[in-house]
Order: structure tokens, then C-alpha cells, then sequence
């Protein structure tokens, strides 16, 4: 007597869940954050910017969704504020293509975009290694520091929309901004002594910068030690400096 088959297992339930993030979650490392929560949990889905927040879809197992829905609140970055955290069932799509951030929507909304934050102590490791191809690079900034709100332009919070939209990525950079391993994943001021803005010095208005890098920093460091005053002006905005 021939043995009877087992039937077919049946596949594991899914489920879809389109998820709202309000407050200070642009410019702080949130959708790579979402990614690297995605991945953890196994689910498939995207996650992207509009002028509302941060919107993002994720499907698979029940117990994965629900632990993926606590934790993007309670384990967000560390310059997030995270006001307010909305979901919905959706149909599920079956989707198999992995988790992937979309390119920022456009459209009605307002959200909020943090403070510059001091830099952290990984870039000022970097800074001080000569080793680092970052090192002494005035303008080194990361996902968890750096400018932010005085380089936006528009919303949302994306590269064309800040004042780092005229230094396209070199290859180095651009590396780095697309690794979900890479703390520099999707970090708006992304840039290095190649790509990005250079230091220059102008003695006056009708000096058009002629000192660049370690001579404008020589230079201005002489400058405020004979009791000049120095406008320096950083990615976003000036401040003054001099020898009190």
C-alpha cells in the first residue's frame, strides 16, 4: 500500500503595516535606522521622507511587524524626538524584493529638522588620525552629528535640498552613503576633503580667498592671536570669533 503524502505545509500567516513617524526625524539618521530595524526583524517593505515625517511599509510574520512597531519608537536615534508613531493595517503585497529606502515624496506637511550637533567623538577620532582620510577635515560630520538645521533649504531633508547640493559625492563618499554598514548611510553633509567644501581665508573685500586648507587655518589662527576678529563660517551659518 502506497503511503498517503503529507499535504503541503501551509505557508506562514503575513501581515502589512504602513507606519507614520512624526517630530525630529529627519536628518538624524532615521531611515537608516528603519532599514537596519527591517533587516533585524526579516520583514520586506521601504521606508521614505515627505514634508509629514518619515513613512515606511513593512510585511511579514505578526510577531515581527509588532516587534518591529514598538521598538522605531523607543530605540530611535539618538537625535531623534520622536512625537508620534501612527499604523495601519494594509493588503498584503507578498513582496519578496528585500527593504529598500524610496527617494523622498514631496507635498503638503511640515516636520521638524534638529539642531547642529557638536561633533561626536568617532569623527573626532577620525579628525586626528592621520591615517584617516578625514583627518583634519574642518567639515567632518556623520549620521549622529553635525549641521543640520542651518543647511536646509526645503523640506524634506535630503542632499538636493540642503546647502551641500553643489559638492556631488566622490566615490569614497558615495560608498559609504549607500552601505547600511556604514554610520556615514545616508548622512545628508556627507563629505571629505575631496568632495566637499573647502577651508579658505578672506583678508578683505577685495581678497578672493588665496590661502586654502592648513595656510587659511595657519593663517587665521596668527590673525586672532595679534586681537583680530574672525567671521567663520561653517556648512550653515557664521559666528564670531576672537581672543577675549
Amino acid at each position: 500500500m502506497t503511503p498517503r503524502k503529507p499535504p503541503p505545509a501551509a505557508a506562514p500567516p503575513r501581515v502589512r503595516r504602513h507606519l507614520t513617524v512624526r517630530g525630529a526625524v529627519q536628518g538624524v539618521g532615521f531611515r537608516p535606522f528603519v532599514y537596519t530595524l527591517a533587516e533585524e526583524h526579516g520583514l520586506t517593505g521601504w521606508v521614505t521622507n515627505d514634508a509629514d515625517g518619515v513613512h515606511t511599509e513593512v510585511e511579514g510574520p505578526p510577531a515581527a511587524v509588532d516587534a518591529f512597531t514598538g521598538a522605531i519608537g523607543t530605540r530611535a536615534p539618538p537625535l531623534a524626538l520622536v512625537e508620534s508613531v501612527e499604523h495601519r493595517a494594509v493588503p498584503v503585497t507578498h513582496d519578496d524584493g528585500g527593504f529598500t529606502i524610496l527617494p523622498s515624496a514631496t507635498g503638503p506637511g511640515r516636520t521638524l529638522i534638529p539642531p547642529d550637533t557638536a561633533t561626536c567623538d568617532v569623527c573626532l577620532a577620525e579628525l586626528a588620525d592621520p591615517a584617516d582620510r578625514r583627518y583634519r577635515h574642518p567639515f567632518i560630520t556623520c549620521t549622529h552629528c553635525g549641521p543640520r538645521f542651518t543647511i536646509v533649504t526645503g523640506l524634506p531633508y535630503d542632499r538636493p535640498l540642503t546647502t551641500m547640493a553643489g559638492f556631488p559625492l566622490c566615490a569614497d563618499c558615495a560608498r559609504e552613503y549607500a552601505d547600511p554598514a556604514d554610520r556615514r548611510f545616508h548622512a545628508q553633509p556627507i563629505a571629505c576633503p575631496r568632495c566637499g567644501p573647502r577651508l579658505t581665508l578672506c583678508r578683505g573685500p577685495d581678497d578672493p580667498g588665496t590661502l586654502r586648507d592648513t595656510e587659511a587655518l595657519d593663517e587665521a589662527r596668527r590673525l586672532l592671536a595679534a586681537g583680530a576678529v574672525l567671521a567663520v563660517k561653517g556648512i550653515g551659518g557664521y559666528h564670531l570669533a576672537c581672543d577675549a
